[in-house]
């Protein structure tokens, strides 16, 4: 009598997977790139010990699907980056992960032909080869880390990582951060649960050991000395924002009452602005007087920013798809985002920062 299957029941392929070290060999750190990932950790981590006074800012697209309009971008903001590195350390947003509630385009990384082909062994290398070309450019990249696997392909490129509303929670993802080598931001919960982003930072500041990959893509447990830059991020949630000096003051109550150092970015979408992009600005600039006015615990924002404004639904015919815009989640325009940034900049050459240094 044969034997009765009981497993991979519902899986019709298993198609080969290039290890991390292939993909590397395929697209090699360069020492330029290498720099600038060293040099941007480093600053990120003066701003969270305060060594360095300066904000930091994650922007640009909500994800990247068109590399060719993402380099463009990454060009101008590398521009503007220089113009205010006085005061503020800027910080590439390179999403290629989506998280999904239902259905949708999971990402660059998941289906990079938006066709619904799945070529994830040829988004990963694609992904891996924008990062380089960011870092290259002299621009530090920050990415939100959703598959537990993804970061052993490309986790030498990023400068920070976020970890979402959505995954917070997973002990998978704290395990994981555990072992990231860059700082990791945690957002509240999409219920605006702040209790989720604070355990999670201080699971995350512990040793964990895990089943992973190794660099050759085999099956390993991997165990980790914990990361001390973890830090909250404040999208709004439930119905409401969480900006203003209320909920600030909560979480730095919160951050206190863990032992945690008062580490706060505020991300200027999501929740925050009603997920309307033209509202962005006026999250900024709201952050940006509470500094004025003595705030030392915000030390970042991020915003959601591309080439042109809005967003835009994924044709069939993909050649119809307008240049510098997003498929995701609505942007910010890059005329706003100079307009956004150098106002920061000019706020806070006008605001004593020596108060922000230990």
């Amino acid at each position: 009598m044969p034997l009765t299957q009981t497993e991979n029941l519902n899986i019709v392929a298993a198609d080969h997977m290039p290890s991390p070290e292939e993909i590397k060999a395929q697209v090699p750190l360069s020492e330029r790139a290498a720099q600038s990932v060293v040099a941007g950790r480093k600053a990120l981590c003066d701003i969270l010990d305060r060594k360095d006074p300066r904000l930091f800012v994650v922007v640009g697209p909500c994800s990247i699907h068109d590399p060719v309009a993402g380099l463009d971008y990454a060009r101008r903001l590398k521009t503007l980056a220089d113009e205010v590195a006085e005061t503020l350390l800027i910080v590439m947003r390179v999403y290629f992960e989506k998280p999904r509630t239902s259905t949708g385009w999971k990402g660059f990384i998941n289906d990079p032909h938006m066709d619904d082909s799945f070529r994830i062994d040829e988004g990963m290398r694609r992904a891996r080869q924008f990062l380089l070309d960011v870092n290259e450019i002299g621009l530090p990249a920050g990415t939100e880390a959703l598959d537990p696997i993804a970061p052993q392909y490309y986790g030498d490129l990023i400068t920070w990582t976020a970890i979402g509303a959505r995954t917070s929670e997973s002990q998978t993802h704290r395990e994981m951060a555990s072992g990231l080598s860059t700082p990791v931001g945690f957002k509240n919960a999409t219920d605006g649960d702040l209790d989720v982003a604070i355990n999670a930072i201080v699971s995350a500041s512990h040793p964990h050991s895990f089943l992973g990959i190794n660099g050759r893509g085999q099956s390993a447990i991997l165990r980790t000395r914990g990361n001390r830059y973890g830090h909250v991020v404040l999208r709004g949630g439930g119905g409401r924002p969480n900006y203003d000096t209320v909920s600030i003051s909560l979480a730095e109550q919160a951050l206190a009452k863990a032992k945690l150092p008062a580490n706060i970015v505020v991300d200027c979408s999501h929740a925050n602005s009603w997920k309307k992009p033209e509202l962005q600005p006026l999250v900024m600039k709201d952050v940006m007087h509470q500094i004025r006015e003595g705030n030392c615990s915000v030390v970042g924002m991020m915003v959601e920013s591309f080439i042109e404004a809005g967003n835009q639904p994924i044709p069939d015919d993909l050649s119809q798809l307008r240049y510098g815009c997003s498929v995701t989640d609505a942007c910010v325009g890059w005329d706003t985002t100079e307009e956004m940034i150098r106002s920061a900049h000019r706020m806070l050459r006008e605001t004593p920062m020596e108060s922000r240094l230990r």
